[in-house]
């Protein structure tokens, strides 16, 4: 195929409707669009103006529902909408996803076709949105994907970053950190909405009165003004008419050119106060290792919740209703602490500016937010200094101040003369620098809180917040996270979405629990040949693209052995490493040994400020370049890391593997998702029982998970003790000689200080116990490398994984969000004729 379809066959342009759903309708939208939109005709239009064209044309397609939803949502009489707060939206590449949830694919090949254009180049032109980072973004995005398909009326509330967090490029085997310029050719999806603007305040001080009937008010007399500029973005249900919006908010600057200034000569401050605002939602995670930067992440929060909760609030006022009933008409779902500040920022709106008395306020307050935990890591439960918090936010720091100190009161007296239970509890943190607690914050202001998977729920109310457990076991629940099958079924491997339509009935993305037919076809000969067809393909389509971008080629008949997630100590690519160069030494000592032919994959980024995760990324690319060089074990064993790894590539890679690396400590991880989109698309796993792995166990079989590891209680309990981690060298022999050939620099070219921080943390700390769960660990992977030389077991093994992972599904989540948490119902849609 080629790019460019002769000029000769193409009719001219015409105005349309933009809605039909005939090949010949779609095709001439699209050059529609190609011509009025982007200015080309085809024989001048790159791959990027036919991506643009298609865009646009399916867009129009989703416009009918979007308005039709929003409409329907704003005269239904009861209707709750779920607003989702969260800092990351890691929704992926979007024009495939509505193809498949518009059931438009046959249709747009079929233009495609009639174009004479590779449909895969053109969808290939898409910039991956940088509007996340890790698991929270993309469950955020599987959340609103299913809120949408189960017709429940749903806004998501976010940042609209102009970069993302970084591109990752590897220089000699090192991170680095490039600009993720993700809008330079703008976004086909986005609509802006300046009628919506809202201003945003932001320092300054306060000032306490008496209003005209002799109540206590206070007036925020701010320092600076921003605005808040909204985005709209449509989510599509699957094959259903809802559409709902993904909101997001981009800073901008009150008076964005100070036009004295500029004829003074001061060219700079004649767009200082441009610059100072639109740096709030400039990046992703700005570093915070910073006084600057602490301060920019703080406004950046402050300034996509509270733009949020104005604009729902001032739609909410524009109906004329009691204010008692806003908890009826809208529920704020806090996805981890990020977003906690909002009960602060209603509190505020509700006592300053409608003037509510306080107890009024806080019921209604905490009827409205639910907060979902999201960790279990205390130094990621985000606390602000009390002066810098005051500095920026002075209001919200007096309304923390009341809200601590009637919560306190409460607690005295359940708790009379507790007063380390105080201390703890308290929303101010005393102990050494002073600071506020966010996630207390969360707890004190929500109605529900919720662990997203059953360990973690469970860790929660014993460890990190078993104070407030204690206090308000009512408010607490386990939900599981789940994973949208439209996206990583439907999308990420088409191959296995034709092979299931075969064999399954009508709807089963949308009924994942359907998958549980799959069982009575494991041992069907003729099936699991066309299973194994499926991954050989994925896996296929792998080795293209690493041959294609890192000039390496690979055996797809290998067993793809996949850790693929963000670099962490206690995620432990470490761990996984020093069984590579235990493997390693044996392939090189004994000529005998013929272990399974294995690729293993990692993938994941590394946080700027994290040097020992970087140092990571540089040991997986020293032994990469060891290994593949080395034609002695290269036939059995080859290292890849895929550098930038994002939706796009994790749509690659999910397909593709056999074997999936969930190997984080236990008790670190809360849930995971990656686990599942692997488990989902047949990877058997290898695992402890952490986060979600335990329910993953449970649903697809002990036999079919490869369990090794500490469990929660024996972590805590090794932990607890003096545990010294230099003793389990003494044990193993394979262990202390893999440590000593990378301490050795035999992986850094004889530089034996490159990795001295590594080794020095694991022989001298191990806080992770990677040395203590290393023999179960390898005696784990040599049963895998068992059960994969029996080919037609491991297809069994594998079919019945993806039989069992039905209740793994976002819909199920968000089910039981809606039941549990929200108390929102579906709103079915209908498209009304214009």
């Amino acid at each position: 195929m080629v790019s460019h379809p002769a000029p000769t066959t193409i009719a001219c342009p015409r105005l349309a409707d933009f809605t039909g759903d005939t090949v010949e309708e779609l095709r001439q939208d699209w050059l529609d669009h190609l011509y009025f939109r982007q200015g080309k005709v085809p024989a001048i239009a790159t791959l990027h103006d036919w991506y643009m064209a298609l865009a646009y044309a399916v867009r129009d397609r989703l416009l009918q529902r979007w308005i039709c939803s929003v409409e329907s949502y704003l005269v239904q009489p009861g209707c709750k909408i779920v607003c989702y707060l969260s800092a990351e939206f890691l929704i992926g590449p979007q024009l495939e996803q509505h193809l498949l949830n518009l059931n438009l694919e046959t249709v747009v090949r079929g233009a495609a076709r009639s174009l004479n254009l590779d449909l895969e180049a053109v969808l290939d032109q898409e910039e991956e949105p940088g509007l996340g980072h890790g698991g929270l973004g993309r469950l955020a995005a599987c959340f609103m994907e299913s809120m949408a398909t189960l017709e429940m009326p749903a806004i998501g509330f976010g940042v609209r970053y102009e970069f993302g967090i970084f591109d990752q490029g590897i220089r000699d085997g090192w991170q680095v950190e490039l600009t993720d310029k993700w809008l330079r050719y703008g976004n086909p999806w986005e609509l802006p909405r300046h009628e919506r603007t809202i201003s945003i305040r932001l320092g300054g001080s306060t000032h306490s009165y008496q209003d005209e009937q002799g109540h206590y008010r206070v007036r925020w007399i701010p320092e600076r003004v921003v605005l808040g500029i909204p985005y709209d973005m449509p989510v599509v249900g699957y094959h259903v008419n809802t559409a709902n919006t993904l909101r997001l908010w981009r800073a901008e600057a009150v008076e964005s050119f100070d036009f004295e200034a500029f004829n003074q000569g001061d060219y700079l401050g004649a767009v200082e106060e441009k610059i100072q605002s639109e740096n709030i939602t400039k990046v992703l995670y700005p570093n915070d290792s910073t006084p600057a930067g602490k301060r920019l992440r703080l406004e950046q929060q402050y300034f996509f919740v509270a733009c949020s909760l104005q604009d729902m609030v001032h739609l909410y006022r524009s109906h004329g209703l009691d204010w008692d009933q806003f908890p009826d008409r809208f529920v704020f779902q806090l996805n981890d602490t990020h977003p906690s500040v909002a009960i602060a920022e209603l509190m505020r709106l509700l006592v300053d500016d409608e003037r509510l008395p306080w107890q009024q306020a806080w019921e209604i307050t905490e009827r409205t937010f639910a907060y979902t935990n999201h960790t279990l890591q205390p130094e990621a439960l985000e606390c602000w200094p009390i002066s810098l918090f005051g500095e920026v936010l002075p209001r919200h720091l007096e309304i923390i101040y009341e809200i601590n100190h009637r919560f306190l009161n409460q607690v005295r007296m359940r708790y009379p003369g507790d007063e380390a239970r105080l201390r703890r509890l308290s929303l101010i943190d005393e102990s050494g620098d002073r600071t506020v607690r966010m996630a207390h914050l969360a707890c004190v202001g929500s109605h529900r809180i919720n662990g997203v998977s059953s360990l973690h729920t469970q860790l929660l109310c014993q460890s990190l917040l078993r104070d407030f457990w204690e206090l308000w076991p009512q408010k607490f629940l386990s939900i599981t996270n789940g994973v949208s099958p439209r996206r990583w079924i439907g999308v990420a491997n088409p191959p296995l979405r034709q092979l299931l339509n075969r064999y399954l009935p009508n709807g089963w993305l949308t009924h994942l629990e359907d998958l549980q037919r799959l069982e009575a076809l494991a041992e069907d000969a003729s099936f699991r040949q066309a299973w194994q067809s499926v991954k050989h393909r994925a896996k296929q389509h792998l080795c293209h693209h690493i041959e294609h971008h890192l000039q390496m080629h690979l055996d797809p008949a290998t067993l793809f052995d996949v850790q693929v997630k963000r670099i962490h100590e206690y995620k432990r690519q470490h761990l996984n490493l020093l069984r590579i160069v235990a493997e390693y030494e044996r392939l090189k000592s004994d000529r005998h040994y013929e272990p399974a032919p294995r690729t293993i994959l990692f993938g994941g980024k590394a946080a700027p400020g994290y040097s020992l995760a970087k140092l990571i990324i540089r040991l997986i690319h020293g032994v990469a370049q060891m290994i593949n060089r080395d034609s002695q074990v290269s036939d059995y064993l080859r290292v890849i890391f895929l550098p930038d790894y994002n939706v796009k590539l994790g749509e690659l890679i999910y397909p593709a593997a056999d074997l999936s690396e969930q190997i984080s400590t236990a008790g670190h991880e809360a849930s995971g998702t990656g686990n599942m989109k692997l488990a989902l698309n047949g990877a058997l796993t290898i695992g402890t029982l952490d986060g979600a792995n335990v329910e993953i166990r449970t649903a697809v079989g002990a036999e079919n998970f490869f369990l090794f590891g500490l469990s929660s209680p024996e972590v805590e309990a090794l932990q607890s003790q003096d545990y010294h981690p230099w003793e389990q060298l003494d044990q193993q022999d394979d262990l202390r000689s893999a440590l000593s050939l990378i301490e050795c620099g035999h992986f850094s070219s004889g530089d034996r200080d490159l990795f001295r921080p590594l080794v020095d943390n694991l022989t001298r700390q191990d806080p992770y116990l990677v040395l203590a769960d290393f023999p179960s660990y390898r005696e784990a992977q040599q049963h895998v490398d068992q059960i994969y030389r029996q080919s037609e077991d491991w297809q069994r093994r594998s079919i019945l994984t993806s039989a069992r992972m039905g209740r793994f599904s976002s819909d199920r989540a968000i089910q039981d969000y809606g039941c549990k948490v929200w108390g929102s119902c579906p709103l079915p849609v209908h498209l009304s004729s214009r």
